[in-house]
């Protein structure tokens, strides 16, 4: 048996505490958590090894 949580509970489970920032701290609240969810995704794929953050902030050299 998988202990893999589904990523539609883990779609549930961030819609729900996004839910609660936004009743909690109003929209700014609620834009501050997508923000903090957003950099917790890239870090997340970062250590996966599915997006190298690094690199396209470092952009592409010019000339």
């Amino acid at each position: 048996m998988s202990t893999a949580v589904p990523p539609t509970w883990i779609g549930v489970v961030v819609a729900l505490l996004l839910a609660l920032a936004g009743v909690a701290g109003g929209f700014g609240g609620f834009c501050f958590a997508l923000v903090l969810g957003a950099v917790g995704y890239l870090v997340g794929a970062q250590a996966e090894g599915k997006i190298d953050v690094l690199g396209a902030l470092s952009g592409r050299g010019r000339g």
